[in-house]
């Protein structure tokens, strides 16, 4: 039996690197390729021993002829919003022709029921995926710890956290731990036809988060609970897209609801360790 080719789609992201990064500790580098966009970026992977191919999701005809020999797939969720359901069927369009065996796909945490508006793009690709006869397998991320560090210079300088969650609880992992439960998910076994809820062991509040952020840079940051609208506006002024803003802050205020949250230790057990802890994750943010 021939040695499966494992192919990290979205290998330029931060996701991809850290996936491709922990797939080298589990498998001969010689199976492992890299999907990118960018001449340079192939460059770069192949420097450092790793096979690249160039495709992008906008392209079928590519992506089909970047993914030939290709028996396990990570599709990794494009940064399009508004964009992934076409992009991602794309993906899995060329998949089929090319002959893929196996498609391990970051989705986001309960999917099927979540009412945020990030997760319509991820219910419509689980759909396409089930339709297209590959076997699969749903890697259901939660949030990532480092969502809510992005605003770390504000929330120091104005000693306030903003948000609109109210009292609701995150389960967040580090972007690191679920790259790893995905190459381990791609690297081999059973795994077709198997969803996993990936999400930190523990979960907390945005105002334990910021206790915690105020005991670790020694300086008071509260939790300010915004109204949606104007949590939305807030980040428009900050620079964000209106629309993407508008996503960030639907789901913070679904996870008020307990959108961001569950009981399911699938990442930890995955992994084969707990997850990365939050005081660890601003430590580390805060040392720069």
């Amino acid at each position: 039996m021939s040695t499966p080719l494992l192919m990290v789609t979205g290998a330029s992201g931060q996701l991809g690197q850290l996936a491709v990064a922990h797939l080298k500790t589990l498998v001969p580098a010689s199976q492992i390729v890299a999907l990118v966009r960018k001449p340079e970026v192939k460059a770069a992977y192949e420097a450092d021993g790793i096979a690249a191919r160039i495709g992008d999701y906008d392209d079928v005809e590519g992506l089909t002829t970047a993914f030939a020999g290709v028996d396990r797939l990570l599709l990794i969720s494009s940064s399009a919003v508004g964009e992934r359901a076409r992009q991602h069927g794309n993906v899995i369009a060329a998949a089929k022709a090319a002959g893929v065996g196996f498609i391990a796909y970051t989705s986001i945490l309960d999917a099927a029921t979540s009412p945020m508006a990030l997760a319509e793009e991820h219910k419509a690709t689980e759909a396409m995926l089930a339709e297209s006869g590959i076997p699969h397998a749903l890697l259901r991320n939660g949030w990532y710890t480092e969502n809510l560090l992005a605003s770390l210079p504000t929330d120091l300088e104005l000693g306030q956290h903003f948000g609109c969650a109210g009292e609701g609880r995150f389960a967040t992992a580090t972007r690191k731990d679920y790259a790893e439960a995905a190459a381990i998910v791609l690297a081999g076994g059973d795994h077709a036809g198997k969803t996993y809820e990936l999400a930190g062991d523990s979960d907390f509040t945005l105002t334990d988060f910021a206790a915690a952020l105020s005991k670790l840079a020694g300086k008071p940051v509260s939790y300010t609970d915004m109204p949606e609208e104007a949590y939305t506006a807030a980040l428009v002024q900050a620079g964000l897209p209106e629309g993407f803003a508008a996503i960030l802050a639907d789901s913070d205020a679904k996870a008020a609801g307990g959108a961001l949250t569950t009981t399911s230790k699938d990442l930890s057990q995955l992994i084969g360790h707990p997850t990365t802890p939050l005081a660890t994750t601003i430590a580390a943010a805060l040392a720069g």
